[in-house]
């Protein structure tokens, strides 16, 4: 049945807290800040403000200080929204892989493929310039994981079990779906670290012996 919208005004309350860069503003029981030249920082645009310092220079890079100075505001109004390092860091990927999926995921299209199929329109999906940037910072989180490093060490596996969840309803095989996924990932994966590495040539040649070209 249809209600009509409520009338009541919206519930603002406001403190100020200077720890916390300015202003904070609870409306309707969520939580922004405002800064000294009164605008608005919602937990989105510090999400967005991190992944576009992530793509810049990298999550090794990625700090609450720096992502604060860069957004104008407190370290601790990141850290309000983002508790720990590996929050904002696998929220960051999180997103990345999401954008990078809805790309995909029209390359694919609706039916299960053959691995190989599908590695031509991955491939093909995979090598534009936006796409490098964010397998960038795809393989410095995993070479940092294979370091043993923290956090890194804790999200990679979680990135990949993500990934292969995505993939492996899109592979058509008669086999272990779940090997066959993996091995596809696995290429294509070579293939990319080719691609920044030793150059699109390479990769691309590589591609092409794999019938993903």
């Amino acid at each position: 049945m249809w209600r009509p919208r409520s009338t009541k005004s919206p519930v603002i309350s406001r403190s100020t807290d200077h720890s916390f860069g300015g202003e904070l503003v609870r409306l309707n029981g969520v939580v922004t800040t405002i800064n000294t030249v009164g605008y608005l920082h919602s937990r989105e645009d510090i999400l967005d403000a991190a992944i576009a310092a992530a793509l810049e220079t990298g999550v090794h890079q990625l700090t609450f200080g720096k992502l604060a100075t860069r957004l104008g505001i407190a370290d601790r109004t990141v850290v309000y929204y983002f508790p720990t390092k590996e929050k904002l860091i696998t929220e960051v990927l999180d997103t990345l892989a999401r954008r990078m999926m809805t790309v995909i995921a029209k390359a694919f299209g609706d039916e299960p493929l053959a691995p190989t199929e599908l590695g031509r329109r991955a491939w093909a999906a995979f090598t534009t310039a936006e796409a490098d940037r964010v397998f960038r910072v795809f393989f410095e989180v995993v070479g940092l994981a294979a370091a043993r490093l923290s956090p890194y060490a804790a999200i990679a596996p979680v990135l990949i079990d993500g990934w292969t969840a995505w993939l492996e309803p899109r592979v058509h095989t008669d086999s272990n779906g779940r090997a066959e996924t993996l091995a596809l990932m696995a290429k294509l994966d070579g293939l990319l670290l080719l691609r920044h590495t030793v150059g699109r040539k390479p990769a691309d040649a590589a591609a092409r012996a794999m019938g993903f070209r």
